[in-house]
């Protein structure tokens, strides 16, 4: 449990730096281990940041933060340049025999491109660079990470030459 407290508080201590005045990004994080549910969160429109563990609960107003293309990163590869994340939802749980990478993690996003353009360029650089395994699938891609955990990227045009997608990393 203490181990998934540092990370939230990890997450948590960059946002101090930030505010746009903007809508921020939402994340979420759900997990759960022997120790019980913990739960944290950031709310993008007013920053606040919410957390509940075993024995502790309690929220704090924080500046906003907008974390765009250069904030996540598969295996080297961002999002497409100048895209903004809009949410970041974590889902994680210990698996059977102690496997702590079983869960997943959703990332919702804006991209100045359309849907054709970013699938294309995530196609060739998630199989070259990040040794991924994804093939087109509809206006997204479909396929494995480099550690063979499932990958799904979903792609809707939003506007002129721009797109909204969500990338789903794990089960």
């Amino acid at each position: 449990m203490i181990r998934k407290l540092a990370l939230v508080l990890i997450l948590v201590a960059p946002l101090a730096a930030c505010d746009s005045g903007k809508e921020g990004t939402s994340i979420s994080i759900n997990t759960t281990d022997a120790d019980g549910n913990m739960i944290a969160g950031v709310d993008g429109k007013t920053g606040q940041v919410s957390l509940n563990v075993p024995g502790f609960s309690g929220k704090i107003k924080m500046p906003k933060i907008k974390l765009d293309a250069d904030n996540f990163d598969m295996n080297g590869v961002h999002l497409y340049p100048g895209s903004t994340i809009s949410g970041m939802n974590i889902d994680a749980k210990d698996g059977a025999g102690g496997d702590e990478d079983s869960g997943t993690v959703k990332v919702s996003f804006s991209s100045p491109a359309t849907p054709d353009t970013v699938r294309g360029w995530f196609l060739e650089k998630l199989n070259s660079g990040a040794k991924f395994n994804v093939k087109a699938s509809g206006s997204g891609l479909t396929g494995t990470t480099d550690e063979g955990k499932p990958f799904t990227l979903n792609l809707s045009p939003d506007g002129a030459a721009k797109s909204k997608g969500t990338i789903v990393l794990g089960s």
